[in-house]
């Protein structure tokens, strides 16, 4: 016996349409993304991000450099400079290797880049000092952290923030 076609099938388009022929197509369902947790109610104070030693600092001049460089060996820890939530992990934007994306507040975002190894996920709740990825070179010529922060999405010196050492 046939069976009928369920409801959710569309029917199926010719084979060659023409620009007069409307084809019919399967309602999409969208699946909205996970939402991420919100940052913690106090993130704490700022702290250093790796104990290396300074190597580039923050610039706006016609060549900017967004942030500070810190040097170190693969596999160095990596610590949050602040509590917060992962809103990025990954290596899909271009010059920072593997990096990590940390939400303070409303405010400040923290970025850790050319990570060889990222301990944490997008959606994890970090606490300030804690190892969130090792120290590498992907995406740069020498092992070392490039760390910005970011207020309102404008870069700012991160050693306007950090403690002095």
């Amino acid at each position: 016996r046939p069976r009928a076609a369920p409801d959710a099938v569309a029917p199926i388009a010719p084979a060659t349409p023409s620009v007069a022929t409307a084809t019919a197509v399967a309602p999409v369902v969208a699946v909205a993304p996970r939402p991420l947790p919100p940052p913690p109610a106090n993130p704490g104070a700022w702290r250093w991000p790796s104990g290396g030693k300074l190597i580039a600092g923050f610039s706006n001049a016609a060549q900017p450099h967004k942030g500070i460089d810190i040097a170190g060996n693969t596999g160095d820890p990596v610590l949050a400079a602040k509590g917060g939530t992962v809103v990025y992990a990954g290596n899909g934007v271009r010059g920072y290797g593997n990096l990590l994306i940390v939400k303070h507040d409303a405010l400040f975002l923290s970025a850790y880049a050319h990570n060889s190894k990222l301990l944490v996920k997008e959606g994890d709740v970090v606490k300030g000092g804690q190892q969130i990825a090792e120290m590498g070179d992907s995406g740069t010529d020498r092992t070392k952290l490039h760390f910005e922060v970011r207020k309102q999405g404008n870069p700012v010196d991160p050693l306007q923030v950090l403690p002095r050492r």
